[in-house]
């Protein structure tokens, strides 16, 4: 298979985790005889600082004119730490959501067993937990008119969704359902909010036909929550764009580190994947970041062109590298290795088919697996 993906390392840490996913993914066309071709472009900050735009039009007409996105992290505390910043570097990717009509974000979350311990929740609460989060991306306050009156002192964010936007990521909710264990959490504010009662009436309509799936409901302080009390009880959980964001980021807590969560953004024509860890300003250019949620977002990508087997050598090239604590700083705190050793370790995995290349006692001391 040849795929043109284009490449949006961003800001922070993005240019360092997407090298290490471009490394594995080359792997993998090596080891399976495919073409994967990269063209990398400007977004974010960086954009900014050079075009004066978070999203220049050449990078939206590669997006568009590409199989995928292979997106990085964006943001900057010069603009974070800037209110009154009329551009802004997230602009950028709410934009490129829209314009690809990025409806549907998939988040799998599944705790690995060697890292049951770097939770900071019980390992009795989080062993088995293994549910998927499918967020609304496009609607909702995100996209919503913004007001803010003359005097700067008034301020409104508003919440719309119309019943097409919600009934087209519940099909795609309840057919992952189908082929996991058959139930689906509907997350919403339903008791308050006017949007939270269509949700709840246009995902039963949508329920009706998927019979075998069972649907229940809970209100989003309570499954922030039951995410941490008891994550075993989940599937597949269904909500809209704010609560599906801090749902998300906290659920990430069960595998002990943001940077093991990859994530799917999908379209009726366009697909983009990308670590959900923000950009991490404080570790750029530091080779400290954990760039296994961008390389499992390549996996995910492949996985969405039908590369099932190659997908599994990637998940199975990472679990290898963390067994073997080859990770970085934020999964083992003495760690020697660093993004580009984890990169490299994961890539050498998937290019090895037995492993000739690695050496456990050179690992232990942190030093080449690469001989």
């Amino acid at each position: 298979m040849n795929l043109k993906i284009a490449v949006l390392p961003g800001d922070g840490i993005g240019p360092e985790v997407t090298l290490q996913a471009k490394k594995a993914l080359y792997a993998i066309g090596v080891v399976y005889d495919h073409e994967f071709v990269f063209e990398d472009a400007l977004m974010g900050a960086v954009a900014i600082d050079k075009t004066g735009n978070p999203l220049p039009e050449q990078t939206l007409n590669l997006c568009l004119n590409t199989d995928a996105v292979l997106f990085g992290a964006i943001g900057d505390p010069k603009y974070d730490n800037n209110p009154s910043a009329k551009v802004r570097p997230e602009q950028g990717l709410l934009k490129l959501r829209k314009e690809l009509g990025l409806f549907a974000n998939i988040r799998p979350i599944k705790p690995y067993k060697s890292l049951l311990d770097s939770s900071p929740l019980k390992r009795e609460i989080i062993e088995g937990a293994d549910f998927t989060i499918f967020r609304e991306l496009t609607g909702g306050v995100y996209f919503g008119e913004k007001k803010l009156n003359d005097a700067g002192t008034i301020a409104s964010d508003l919440c719309e969704y119309s019943e097409e936007e919600i009934t087209r990521i519940t099909h795609l909710a309840f057919k992952a359902a189908q082929n996991r264990r058959k139930k689906v959490t509907m997350v919403d504010k339903a008791n308050v909010l006017e949007t939270s009662r269509l949700w709840r009436k246009v995902v039963k309509k949508v329920s009706e036909n998927y019979p075998d799936v069972l649907l229940d409901f809970l209100f989003v302080d309570n499954a922030a929550m039951q995410i941490i009390l008891n994550p075993k009880q989940f599937d597949v959980i269904l909500t809209e764009n704010l609560f599906g964001d801090i749902l998300s980021d906290e659920a990430s807590v069960i595998t002990g580190s943001i940077g093991l969560l990859a994530s799917a953004s999908l379209g009726n024509k366009n697909a983009l994947f990308e670590p959900i860890h923000g950009s991490y300003p404080q570790a750029k250019g530091k080779n400290t970041a954990n760039p296994i949620a961008s390389i499992l977002s390549a996996a995910m990508l492949l996985e969405h062109f039908g590369l099932n087997k190659e997908a599994k050598k990637v998940y199975e090239a990472v679990e290898k590298a963390i067994e073997y604590n080859v990770v970085t700083v934020d999964l083992k705190a003495d760690s020697k290795f660093g993004t580009n050793e984890v990169g490299d370790f994961i890539s050498n995995v998937i290019l090895s088919k037995d492993d000739l290349y690695f050496k456990s006692d050179n690992v232990q001391i942190g030093q080449s697996t690469i001989v």
